[in-house]
């Protein structure tokens, strides 16, 4: 069963960030699909199973973002 998280991040200004924050979350072990909607950064992350929080984190590190904190 597949599932969905919706995370913030923070930084995207342009479709290169997209492109460059899907990449790395679409890298991660499980994912099946990545969306992302600019104008909020809001990222929707489907996958087989549950991501540690530290995974996405360090994805969206990676790609040169930051995950905002709830």
């Amino acid at each position: 069963m597949a599932v969905t998280n919706t995370y913030t991040v923070t930084g995207m200004t342009c479709s290169h960030c997209v492109q460059a924050v899907t990449g790395e979350l679409s890298a991660l072990p499980g994912v099946a699909a990545v969306q992302v909607d600019l104008a909020s950064g809001a990222v929707t992350v489907t996958s087989e199973a549950p991501l540690a929080a530290d995974d996405v984190r360090a994805a969206v590190d990676e790609a040169g973002y930051e995950l905002a904190t709830a």
